[in-house]
């Protein structure tokens, strides 16, 4: 479980970090803290659950966090929209001539 989420971990720093994502603090000390926290036959780490909590916590905050950028990416405005194409948006047109009532050609 443990290696599971530390390379999915280090796959999402690399999404956001890039190419030079091995040279960051970041990626360091996520390699760190999961070296420090693993079981060894002469050691019991008593922090592990915690740490691997902390760990799936914050793999859910970058996941998720990419995943609203893409969104918000796809599906965000792209300015104001003049009446014209507001009113085109629910079917209607604006009138032409004034008194109009804008359904009229």
């Amino acid at each position: 479980m443990a290696a599971v989420t530390c390379r999915a971990l280090l796959k999402e720093i690399r999404v956001a970090k890039g190419s030079g994502y091995r040279n960051t603090p970041l990626y360091k000390y996520v390699l760190e803290q999961f070296r420090k926290n693993q079981v060894t036959g002469a050691q019991l780490c008593r922090a592990r659950a915690e740490a691997l909590h902390a760990a799936s916590s914050y793999l859910c905050l970058l996941e998720s966090t990419r995943l609203h950028r893409r969104l918000h990416q796809l599906y965000h405005g792209r300015g104001e929209r003049g009446p014209e194409e507001v009113a085109g948006l629910v079917g209607l047109r604006l009138p032409t001539q004034p008194g109009g009532k804008g359904w009229e050609t």
